[in-house]
């Protein structure tokens, strides 16, 4: 596996792809999501990232690069990656990197944030991405032994409102908060001046998922332009 200051290096102002699919939708496939992976790799991701062993697992066979794996765990309050056990699940199914939430909201297991990363440091070689929703979760984050900040879960905690699209203020305000660790933007960037700007204000490097890998999604937002205007029918 390639050395972790490598690894970090090698997503320097790049783009890393999430490709995740709901359950219920047609995509939803271990393997789909893999191709979708690959193929995202093939456009110039620098790394994907992918949820649920499965797809872990598929994708590490797909891709040749980092993957940053999860496993979401219900819907409401502490769920990308909630206890020790995901997190130490997803980190044998393959993944380079586990992400989890990294808010300082209290985990299922009873267990603190540390105690977390360090069971994951503790039974393999996987760096830890912490999704956070706010400087305070960011600098917690870092200081329990996150590897990685991200900006994932603004404007979900309850902490910050949620921005139309990256939350710029926040990924400043992290950047220039003297933390030691890299930090990944990630939430509602639908385009690429959306990426460019996160990467303006101090991120490490760009997650873009919903508007490359998620088709309903982008079909949506075309037929939603073409029903505002009020397009005639041919």
């Amino acid at each position: 596996m390639m050395p972790p200051v490598d690894l970090l290096a090698s997503l320097r102002g790049r783009l890393i792809v999430s490709a995740q699919a709901y359950p219920g939708e047609p995509m939803r496939h271990p393997q789909t999501m893999a191709q979708v992976a690959a193929s995202a790799v093939g456009g110039g991701a620098a790394a994907v990232r992918v949820q649920g062993l499965a797809d872990i697992q598929f994708t590490r066979s797909a891709v040749e690069v980092p993957v940053i794996g999860l496993w979401k765990d219900g819907h409401d309050g502490v769920f990308i990656t909630p206890t020790a056990h995901h997190a130490v699940a997803v980190a044998q199914a393959g993944a380079h990197i586990v992400a989890l939430d990294g808010t300082r909201r209290p985990r299922p297991d009873g267990l603190s944030l540390a105690q977390t990363i360090s069971r994951v440091k503790d039974r393999s070689g996987a760096l830890v991405m912490a999704d956070c929703g706010s400087l305070d979760d960011a600098v917690a984050a870092a200081e329990a032994g996150a590897d990685l900040v991200g900006t994932t879960l603004a404007g979900y905690t309850g902490e910050r409102r949620k921005t139309d699209g990256p939350d710029l203020d926040l990924i400043a305000a992290i950047a220039t908060a003297g933390l030691d660790v890299p930090l990944v933007a990630e939430g509602r960037i639908h385009t690429p001046a959306h990426a460019r700007s996160a990467l303006d204000a101090g991120a490490f490097a760009v997650v873009v998922g919903t508007a490359i890998t998620h088709p309903s999604s982008i079909t949506g937002w075309f037929d939603a332009a073409l029903r505002a205007a009020g397009a005639p029918l041919p």
